[in-house]
C-alpha cells in the first residue's frame, strides 16, 4: 500500500486513554486503548513507522503550587512517571495484539524502560517495533508536546499527528461556541496570529522553525489513523 508518511510520531494526550470517561478515579479506558492499539497495528502492517509520545495527565497534571504545596520541578517530575504509566499500558495492549514496541524513558528505570538513545530508537523504528517514548523530555518545565517535537525531529519523522478527541482546529472551541468553523489547513504563522492553541509555544516553535508539518485530528474515531497515512484529508493540516 502507498502511503503518504514513512515515519510519524503520533501525539496522544493523557486524558484521551479516558475516553469519555467521567470517573476520575479510573485512569483508562480499556476500550479506547484497544482501539488505539488496533489503529496503530494497521497502519505498521502497512510498513509505517510509529513512535508514540502520551501525556500524562489522566494521572497527573501540574497544578498551582500555591494550592498543592508541590513546587512545579517536583511536579512536573510526578507528570513524567505518569507518563510513563501511561506507555506501559499502551504497550502491554500492543503487545497483546502482536505488535513488538519497545518503551524507551527519558529518565532511568531499567526494569520497566529502555534509556532514551537517539540511534537506538531509529533502530527499533526500522525494525518494524513501535517506540513508546515516556517521561517527556526528562526535564521539567517542559511539556510531552515539546517531547514530541523534539523526539520528531530527532528521529526525523515526517509529520507529528496530534490525536485528541475534535476533529482539528477551529475558529474557537467548538465544544463551547456552536458557530465556530473549522480549518482544512492552516499556516503556522495565521496560528501565531490568531493565538489558536495547537500545542504549546515551545513545541509549536520548533515545528515551524524546522518545517514539520502538525496534523491534529479525531483519534477517537476508527480508522481516521489510517485514513492519513493514505493521504487522505482528515482533520486540519498546519504548515
Amino acid at each position: 500500500m502507498l502511503t503518504r508518511y514513512k515515519r510519524i510520531v503520533l501525539k496522544l494526550s493523557g486524558e484521551s486513554l479516558m475516553g469519555n470517561s467521567s470517573d476520575g478515579f479510573e485512569p483508562f479506558n480499556a476500550a479506547i486503548i484497544e482501539q488505539y492499539a488496533n489503529d496503530i497495528k494497521t497502519i505498521t502492517d502497512s510498513g509505517v513507522q510509529v513512535a508514540l509520545v502520551i501525556g500524562g495527565g489522566n494521572i497527573y497534571r501540574g497544578a498551582n503550587e500555591i494550592e498543592t504545596g508541590i513546587e512545579r520541578a517536583h511536579g512536573d517530575y510526578m507528570g513524567m512517571l505518569a507518563t510513563s504509566i501511561n506507555g506501559m499500558a499502551i504497550q502491554a495492549m500492543l503487545e497483546r495484539i502482536g505488535v513488538d514496541t519497545r518503551l524507551m524513558s527519558a529518565i532511568k528505570m531499567e526494569q520497566v524502560a529502555e534509556p532514551y538513545i537517539r540511534r537506538r530508537a531509529i533502530r527499533h523504528l526500522e525494525k518494524g517495533r513501535v517506540v513508546i517514548f515516556a517521561a517527556g523530555t526528562g526535564n521539567p518545565y517542559f511539556t510531552t508536546d515539546t517531547a514530541g517535537s523534539l523526539r520528531a525531529l530527532e528521529i526525523k519523522a515526517d509529520v507529528i499527528l496530534k490525536g485528541t478527541r475534535v476533529d482539528g482546529i477551529y475558529t474557537a472551541d467548538p465544544e463551547k461556541d456552536i458557530t465556530a468553523t473549522k480549518y482544512e489547513t492552516i499556516t503556522y504563522q495565521e496560528c501565531i496570529s490568531k493565538n489558536l492553541k495547537v500545542m504549546d509555544m515551545t513545541a509549536f516553535t520548533l515545528c515551524m522553525e524546522n518545517n514539520l508539518p502538525i496534523v491534529v485530528f479525531d483519534m477517537n474515531k476508527p480508522g481516521n489513523l489510517l485514513k492519513i497515512i493514505e493521504g487522505l484529508h482528515v482533520g486540519t493540516l498546519v504548515n
